[in-house]
């Protein structure tokens, strides 16, 4: 049910209005949407982060060049200077003149719009004849004011190549990391499969031995909390992160106790890989009749939210994290069944289109059609890091990574876990540096806009929630954090060579 409801969410991008984001969801989502928890906790809605201004604003429909005022944090640089309910019109005695176009697909993917404009005006001040002062042109009420926030010069400019050879980037880095071990939870985790997924990783790649202990615990959690054997409601999502994390864990200390936790992982995965009709949950049936497999073709090899077929069955953005999964536990020594890790790699051949792009299932959205990326990095990934040395593999990888440079403007959009996307299409892009550095140009709105004033990372609106109420800031500061270390080339996973 659920793929069909995508597939015809594609199919309808050329023939629907170009909608703003505000209207995508009729309920009002995401603006009316709360964060539970943290520092975002008093704001009154899902809003737009403006980096380190301390504003938070509203796309509206009937003014599309401006940024409404929602709300301005305290002790921030827009503190009692900008109120809410300001208009935000332009910048630099400039006003704002494209409309924008949030939405969802390929018409409308990217920042385009005041968001952008905001950004460039944003770096604009950052630059050193910036002075680290921004004008703003606001409208209040029937007037126009002109308004000056100082944003000091302490935090500098990106680089062109950043986050590569860029102090900025490398500032950033050091304060996430930092607040990254704040946040590590008693028990060693960080509270959800992707978080404790990215941010030991993250600690690992800076290669510092301050980390050490973080890094341990985190293993530990995951060695605790996996087994051959298991059952639990999306678990196959918990035993891809800690295969992962674990496999380059096992490669950076080589200890020996690990191997045995990679083992049962790997069990595990092989369990519950679907591979035969045998394993298709009868409630699937009845739940999501449309998506049963008839015969052992249909969704062979891939991976779902839980082991064999339930609901919709496999998808690949979980299908791409088992292949890579088993070919990091490969490179760490441990024997994988080929014919079965193939079987996972035949299943994104099969959801790959001609271009490069990965869709949902193991079915292709188009050889020319394209939507957010999580998948395609997914899926270059494995392909990027598998233990095979057929040229398939890494003509599959260089495939996926030309597609995300092609149409990096979807970056922050995946369905499910926006985050997550942005991770998997970064370490896939970074196959190719000409592609990785598109990526990176083309997004680096995201990165200005979402630092907040406190020097954490925010979870800007994006297509659909993916877990916004419990964490506002966790999730943008680990990703970015990795995506920051990718130039270090200090893990397998952002580029370090295997050892023959």
């Amino acid at each position: 049910m659920l793929r069909h409801a995508l597939a015809m969410l594609v199919l309808s991008i050329a023939t629907a209005p170009i909608l703003a984001q505000v209207h995508y969801h009729p309920d009002g989502r995401p603006w009316n949407q709360k964060a539970r928890r943290g520092p975002d906790q008093e704001v009154p809605g899902w809003f737009y982060n403006l980096g380190i201004t301390g504003l938070r604003v509203e796309l509206v429909e009937n003014a599309k060049t401006h940024l409404v005022v929602r709300h301005v944090f305290a002790d921030s640089p827009a503190h009692r200077r900008v109120q809410v309910g300001d208009h935000i019109v332009g910048a630099f005695d400039q006003a704002f003149e494209e409309p924008h176009r949030n939405g969802y697909g390929m018409q409308v993917f990217g920042p385009n719009g005041p968001i952008l404009d905001f950004a460039n005006a944003l770096e604009k001040a950052m630059l050193p004849d910036g002075r680290g002062r921004l004008p703003l042109l606001i409208e209040r009420g029937s007037r126009r004011l002109q308004v000056e926030l100082k944003l000091g010069s302490k935090h500098g400019s990106y680089s062109k190549t950043f986050p590569d050879n860029c102090k900025k980037s490398d500032r950033i880095l050091k304060d996430l990391l930092e607040y990254l071990v704040e946040q590590q939870r008693d028990d060693g985790s960080w509270g959800s499969p992707p978080h404790n997924l990215f941010a030991p990783l993250a600690l690992l790649a800076s290669g510092e031995s301050k980390y050490t202990k973080a890094i341990d615990k985190c293993a530990r959690f995951h060695a605790r909390t996996t087994k051959a054997k298991d059952h639990g409601s999306l678990i196959n999502w918990r035993y891809m992160a800690a295969g992962i994390f674990l496999s380059e864990y096992y490669l950076a200390t080589k200890k020996k106790w690990v191997l045995a936790e990679l083992e049962e992982i790997k069990q595990f995965l092989l369990h519950s890989q679907y591979t035969d009709v045998s394993q298709i949950n009868p409630k699937a049936r009845e739940t999501h009749p449309g998506s049963v497999p008839k015969d052992n073709g249909k969704a062979h090899g891939g991976w779902g939210h839980n082991p064999g077929f339930e609901g919709y069955g496999p998808i690949a953005m979980i299908t791409g994290q088992g292949a890579l999964t088993l070919a990091m536990i490969k490179h760490c020594g441990i024997d994988v069944d080929r014919k079965l890790h193939d079987a996972a790699y035949d299943f994104l051949a099969r959801a790959t289109g001609r271009n490069g792009y990965t869709w949902y299932a193991d079915e292709v959205a188009g050889h020319n059609n394209y939507a957010d990326m999580g998948r395609t990095g997914a899926a270059g990934l494995a392909y990027m890091m598998s233990p095979y040395r057929d040229a398939i593999y890494k003509q599959h990888a260089q495939d996926h990574a030309n597609c995300i440079g092609e149409h990096p403007n979807s970056f922050p959009d995946t369905h499910g876990s926006p985050t997550m996307g942005m991770v998997f299409t970064a370490l896939a892009a970074n196959a190719n540096e000409k592609d990785f550095r598109r990526l990176m140009d083309q997004n680096r709105w995201w990165f200005t806009l979402s630092r907040c004033s406190d020097g954490t990372f925010y979870y800007q609106p994006n297509r659909d929630n993916a877990g916004y109420g419990a964490d506002s800031r966790l999730s943008a500061s680990a990703v970015t954090a990795l995506i920051y270390s990718i130039p270090k080339h200090s893990l397998h996973l952002t580029g370090k060579p295997f050892a023959k």
